[in-house]
């Protein structure tokens, strides 16, 4: 069995060069990238009660599912986590790799899929930020990635729910309004619900401990945690 839905794969390897654009095609990440950083952030050092100030995720074991060019990744790094990133798409990798030798970031970039790692080594947390609706079997994706994540150790997936107005919002508006996102980015049957996204975890000893909303503040410009679960959506779970 394979979690890498090809079509997919192609369809951010086509654009793999715009990664780091903040112009480009992936500008909405771009503007996403700070909410999601803060959030990351500000739930791992109370989960592992951190306290190095300078380097606040130092010595914490990340593994970026879905890295691309490695907008997460980078940041992740540079607050001290040894970080691995993965992709399916080699594109993606290569791009994610050039970069961060550029900013001198010591980041393990392989191209492959969770079910295909083979680690001895289990990580602390493991993002899956805007991959879940990317990929061919969420349950199978989902399961492949428990395997990874250690005892106590913490998972955030990011994606959109399935709701009439995640397709208004995310499909009708970002790409065919406001063009935020290259036509076909999102398929709206592949879009997750919290409540199916925590059954499915839970078969995994995986539970969950905070869902948030996030919303786009048009007059500010920027991304901000909300109530508000129709759209984009934020959640952690801990392994038990």
């Amino acid at each position: 069995m394979t979690s890498i839905n090809k079509k997919e794969v192609e369809k951010f390897s086509k654009m793999a060069t715009e990664w780091w654009d903040p112009e480009g095609k992936f500008k909405p990440l771009h503007k996403f990238n700070p909410i999601r950083i803060q959030y990351i952030k500000e739930n791992i050092i109370n989960n592992f009660n951190l306290k190095n100030k300078s380097k606040p995720l130092s010595g914490v074991n990340i593994l970026d599912i879905g890295c691309g060019g490695g907008l997460l990744s980078e940041p992740m790094s540079k607050m001290g986590a040894k970080v691995t990133g993965i992709d399916a798409s080699s594109k993606n990798i290569k791009i994610a790799k050039l970069h961060s030798k550029k900013n001198n970031l010591k980041i393990n970039y392989l191209c492959s899929s969770p079910e295909k790692i083979k680690s001895i080594k289990k990580f602390d947390v493991i993002l899956n930020m805007e991959i879940v609706e990317h990929v061919e079997d969420v349950n199978y994706f989902l399961k492949s990635c428990s395997k990874l994540l250690k005892k106590n150790g913490l998972m955030f997936v990011a994606t959109i729910n399935k709701t009439l107005r995640s397709y208004v919002f995310a499909i009708v508006g970002a790409e065919y309004v406001l063009r935020w996102l290259p036509i076909g980015t999102h398929e709206w049957e592949k879009f997750v619900k919290p409540e199916d996204l925590k059954k499915i975890l839970l078969k995994n000893n995986l539970y969950l401990n905070k869902l948030d909303g996030m919303k786009f503040n048009i007059i500010k410009d920027e991304w901000n945690i909300s109530k508000d679960l129709s759209v984009n959506y934020i959640a952690k779970f801990i392994k038990h």
